[in-house]
């Protein structure tokens, strides 16, 4: 957050230190209307496959795919039939980004800025609303298959949080190895688990999340999805599917029936797994007939994996995540909704991961909370070929809790330079310009005559700011029940 007289300065030097809320940000005058809520007889299904750690450039699509060891058939065809965003931005590490897609709020407003570390209280509290409890008040069926990490006791589960039914991790798959490492003592540390549970009654453990298990987690995980697909479309009842993969976040290694597939390492097996995976929950859809009443959107959380011997690629863009570097923030991003979506349609304009939750709202007829900022804005219109531009044009980037950098069309402006996750943070004394289109890999420093951007990149900043005092955000660790302070006008 900008709390020193450095930020003060730059903000009053460029005249913008204002209390006017522009949280939208948006393009005045140049979207169009917004697309009418659905009707309550027409509540498409929802499908919202999350990858773990899976780069820009990984898949086929996103030129990846064979340049990578795997061809990705299944999800290229998925791009093919639907929509490819090139600038779908996210946050840069996976509970920030679990909380935005599931919120549609930064995680600066939710105390969610960052991943836990050791045993504290961490995740959303029970006031903050996600897109389960929206989509279940509408009537849906509500199902959570595999990665959570946003929260890990209690009342922190996905089925505290407006979902039936749940299978999967509370955490990361990090922990997977910690019962074969030297040293390890279960009675300091609690031995990891695989968890289920249902809305109304106490999660329980599975099994034990190893190395053994994890190999297994994911073909459990497609598994439950898809018995829950079928169960509640031979009912009539219409549904959401939230899958968040654990592919491939390290360690990655690959289901048994997949080990060699490839010739290529665990990695190129995973991939080719995880793409498997998918087409086999699109293969469900087609056999129960409700691919046309079907969105199915598929990204990943963050920039690609970074330790080796699983390293990811971020295709044309630099950086790694836990960074604001584009390889961080860009992430692939596809959604098929037949005869709704224009097939075989690709964009470079902004979209950034909070416009999901009120844009799936508008195209499910659910109604967003008032009582709280709203920090996506509705891409209805634009994800549906309605309009050509996106409804956003800029938002700032924050790592943990310091703002690193602000976008803004095609320009990115650093005001903290971390080019990998494991390297320092450096506060820059002259901030960094860098014009996207010119320089996607953010090598080449300033562009002297673009310096005009520094105003509507400082509006960002400065109406992001006015915002966290209008509204002060939720400390991390805050513990149920939470009341929030009355906002100031």
């Amino acid at each position: 957050m900008l709390r020193n007289c450095f930020w003060a300065v730059v903000l009053i030097a460029t005249g913008y230190l204002t209390a006017t809320l522009r949280v939208e940000l948006g393009r005045p005058g140049q979207a169009a209307p917004p697309t009418p809520a659905a009707p309550a007889g027409d509540r498409p299904n929802i499908v919202l496959m999350l990858a773990d750690n899976l780069g820009y450039g990984e898949l086929g699509c996103y030129g990846g795919g064979i340049l990578r060891g795997a061809p990705t058939p299944r999800i290229d065809r998925l791009s093919s039939e639907g929509l490819r965003l090139l600038n779908y931005n996210v946050e840069p590490q996976c509970t920030p980004s679990r909380s935005a897609l599931l919120t549609g709020r930064f995680p600066m407003r939710s105390g969610t800025m960052r991943v836990n570390r050791g045993d504290a209280l961490y995740g959303l509290t029970q006031w903050e609303i996600t897109l389960a409890e929206l989509l279940s008040d509408r009537g849906y069926a509500t199902g959570h298959f595999g990665k959570w990490h946003l929260g890990k006791t209690e009342g922190r589960f996905p089925t505290n949080q407006g979902f039936d039914e749940w299978y999967g991790i509370p955490n990361s798959s990090n922990e997977a190895p910690w019962t074969s490492a030297v040293g390890f003592d279960p009675s300091v540390v609690a031995v990891p688990h695989i968890l289920e549970g249902r809305k109304g009654e106490p999660t329980r453990p599975v099994e034990v999340y190893d190395l053994r298990t994890r190999r297994l987690i994911e073909a459990e995980i497609t598994r439950r999805a898809i018995a829950f697909i079928r169960r509640h479309a031979q009912a009539g009842r219409p549904f959401f599917a939230y899958v968040p993969f654990t592919l491939v976040h390290y360690p990655t290694l690959p289901h048994p029936d997949f080990a060699g597939k490839t010739g290529q390492g665990n990695f190129a097996d995973a991939l080719a797994e995880l793409d498997h995976r998918v087409g086999q929950i699109l293969d469900t859809l087609a056999e129960l007939g409700i691919e046309q009443n079907t969105i199915v959107i598929f990204t990943s959380d963050n920039g690609p994996e970074e330790r080796l011997p699983w390293r990811g690629w971020a295709g044309p863009w630099s950086g790694s995540y836990f960074t604001a570097m584009e390889g961080s923030l860009r992430v692939p991003f596809l959604l098929r909704w037949l005869g709704k979506v224009p097939a075989g349609r690709t964009s470079n304009e902004i979209v950034h991961e909070v416009d999901i939750f009120p844009t799936l709202a508008r195209l499910t007829g659910a109604e967003p909370p008032r009582d709280r900022i709203i920090d996506g804005v509705d891409q209805s219109a634009f994800l549906l070929g309605k309009q050509d531009k996106s409804n956003r044009e800029g938002f700032p980037c924050y790592v943990g809790d310091v703002l690193h950098a602000v976008k803004w069309r095609n320009w990115k402006l650093h005001f903290v330079w971390q080019e990998y996750m494991f390297d320092p943070p450096q506060r820059l004394p002259n901030l960094r310009l860098h014009n996207l289109i010119e320089d996607p890999r953010e090598r080449h420093g300033i562009d002297w005559t673009s310096t005009w951007v520094y105003t509507p990149m400082m509006r960002i900043v400065a109406d992001f700011e006015a915002s966290l005092k209008k509204e002060p955000p939720i400390p991390p660790g805050t513990p149920d029940p939470y009341v929030p302070p009355a906002s100031k006008p």
